[in-house]
């Protein structure tokens, strides 16, 4: 009996049964991916100074510094009808996801290091988990935006119930190019320098500070869908036109274009990782 209970118990491993079964094991692996996620959160919230205020000055503080320069001193239009701080803090809360989800995921393998090299399981689980710390900075940030519409007494239209949808469009375009740079980091150290450079520079091609509607105008349908590859274009674009209402306009063909594009780099990026993943625990 106890013969038969160890054969019952016995765990064969056999070569690409792992890469059989791997969308599988991501559900199997569901309390691991919630005690990461839990874990990234805790240390976020408990171990800082700031702790959830950080999530909150910093895109109130880059709201300010637009609003003051592009809204005041440059005299750019608003969108909508909206104040132009709400215009831009619409703007900012998608944008802010996206560079924190890109910066965290980037890094999360290399800071994962010890427990990649011991144990198997799907590695795609620890960027996945990287990213809900970037969600919650997410809704801590969205009650500033609730506000700041009843400090301007500015009211949503019908169109806010389908921001979920744009907040699963982020996170597309968030979680894709970050698979590529944090498969690129584990092998190549060097690239986690050029993560802020590309966070610098995509606050400013991206119209955080200024309506995608100035950019339409200046360069035309034709240009403007050339600009509009970039995925946070789209991304953001969405959120204005779920959060600011009214007038506040969405180019589809604009928007369609950076889903298109989001959804090419998520493929790419699941491509890519799984490819390198499994020599990860040999170059880490």
């Amino acid at each position: 009996m106890q013969a038969a209970a160890v054969a019952q118990a016995e765990i064969i491993i056999e070569p690409g049964r792992s890469e059989q079964n791997y969308w599988r094991d991501l559900w199997r692996y569901r309390e691991l991916f919630l005690i990461l996620a839990w874990r990234d959160v805790a240390v976020r919230y408990r171990q800082t100074v700031a702790g959830a205020a950080w999530a909150i000055v910093q895109p109130v503080s880059s709201m300010v510094v637009m609003t003051v320069i592009f809204g005041k001193v440059a005299g750019l239009p608003s969108e909508g009808g909206a104040p132009y701080a709400v215009m831009v803090f619409a703007a900012m809360l998608p944008w802010q996801f996206f560079a924190n989800a890109l910066s965290s995921t980037s890094q999360s393998i290399i800071g994962n290091s010890g427990l990649i090299s011991k144990v198997y399981f799907p590695r795609m689980i620890v960027p996945m988990s990287s990213v809900v710390v970037s969600l919650i900075d997410f809704l801590v940030a969205s009650s500033i935006l609730a506000a700041l519409m009843v400090w301007f007494q500015f009211l949503p239209s019908w169109r806010l119930l389908t921001l979920p949808f744009f907040v699963v469009v982020a996170i597309l375009a968030a979680f894709g190019p970050g698979l590529i740079m944090t498969a690129l980091v584990v092998r190549y150290r060097d690239f986690r320098f050029i993560i802020p450079f590309i966070v610098q520079l995509g606050l400013y091609v991206s119209p955080v500070a200024y309506s995608s509607a100035v950019i339409r105008g200046k360069l035309g349908e034709p240009w403007f869908l050339l600009y509009s590859l970039n995925p946070m274009v789209g991304v953001i674009d969405g959120f204005r036109w779920a959060i600011l209402g009214g007038p506040s306009n969405l180019s589809w063909p604009g928007f369609l274009a950076s889903l298109l594009l989001s959804a090419v780099l998520f493929v790419a990026g699941v491509f890519y990782f799984r490819k390198t993943e499994r020599v990860f625990a040999d170059v880490i």
